[in-house]
């Protein structure tokens, strides 16, 4: 039985510790740690008596912990992954990896460094039912060459004056990584449009337009907009040469009533993708590594850099990766 520990009981670690508790097979919450100790202690309890730690390095080096969860404010992911790679320890870090290109990159020589690949990084989408069935029809010659990628990224309400290149740190790079999971090919050029601000965003510019170019020449589309109002709804389109793949909502019923027909939106991402983050961590436990490396946190970050100069500038922006360390390739 794996023993987790979990530094960051906020929306994201405790609905991870209630997954843990109740849905994932071959693990236990072992620890928690918050900066709020109340609720860190609330989240504990409801883990059936997990322990309450009071330093997240001293839960990171406790011989009674098997794998880490990262699920603090951004800011805190490099310190706490370098620390785990100091211990050895498995770590499932929600994204970003780090909130800098420089600061992931640390962490891949970290990793590189201990010899063995130790981060996951939460890019839950790949582990959605219908992302899955997208990516297996496009393997299996349904629609041809990939031509074009549209993606819809929409969010009822955000924080009110939310800076501009949030939108794409935070939002917009799920797509990044679908992007290149998808298409299984790298993102080398980036564009980003602003269109006319919604008067709901508090001075952002929202919504956004991110128009990716990849190795071979497909386009993936990105809007982003995360002040729609309506509700929380995640879209895409995937067009080749001899057809198309869409994903659409997972809701299975129609609500027929009243001269209408219709479903319902859920309010947040935990709704729509509750089944990709199930099979995230139950992958995680497992160690089967079907989850998304260090190096897909540092792609991810790196291209979100360009789309952020991209907005910035107004400009098309060239993409360079670096070469890919042997450790994941």
């Amino acid at each position: 039985m794996k023993r987790v520990g979990i530094i960051g009981t906020g929306i994201m670690g405790a609905d991870h510790a209630r997954l843990l508790t109740e849905a994932v097979s071959g693990a236990v919450v072992g620890g928690v740690f918050d900066l709020d100790a109340d609720r860190a202690a609330g989240v504990a309890a409801a883990s059936g008596g997990a322990r309450v730690f009071e330093d997240p390095h001293e839960l990171i080096n406790d011989a009674e912990i098997d794998a880490v969860l990262i699920a603090s404010s951004d800011a805190t992911h490099e310190e706490f992954a370098l620390a785990c790679i100091e211990a050895g320890k498995p770590v499932l870090c929600e994204k970003p990896l780090a909130p800098t290109v420089e600061g992931c990159a640390r962490i891949l020589e970290a990793e590189d460094r201990f010899g063995a690949r130790l981060i996951t990084v939460g890019f839950m989408r790949r582990f959605d039912p219908g992302y899955n069935d997208l990516k297996r029809r496009l393997g299996e010659g349904a629609i041809g060459v990939p031509l074009m990628l549209h993606n819809v990224h929409r969010n009822p309400a955000n924080a009110p004056g939310q800076p501009d290149a949030g939108l794409i740190t935070n939002s917009a790079v799920h797509e990044l990584d679908i992007t290149r999971w998808i298409l299984d090919e790298e993102i080398v050029e980036v564009a980003v449009h602003a269109p006319r601000k919604t008067s709901h965003g508090g001075g952002t510019q929202d919504p956004q337009l991110l128009i990716l170019r990849t190795e071979s020449g497909a386009i993936s589309d990105v809007e982003v907009f995360v002040n729609a109002r309506y509700g929380y709804e995640v879209r895409c389109e995937l067009v080749g040469e001899l057809g198309t793949v869409t994903l659409d909502s997972p809701r299975p019923t129609t609500l027929r009533r009243g001269g209408v027909t219709g479903r319902e939106l859920p309010g947040d991402w935990r709704p729509r993708f509750a089944e990709a983050y199930r099979l995230e961590l139950q992958d995680w436990v497992d160690g089967a590594g079907g989850g998304a490396s260090a190096w897909d946190g540092f792609a991810a970050t790196f291209v979100a850099r360009a789309c952020v100069a991209a907005l910035a500038s107004g400009e098309r922006h060239e993409v360079s990766l670096p070469p890919v360390p042997k450790i994941y390739r």
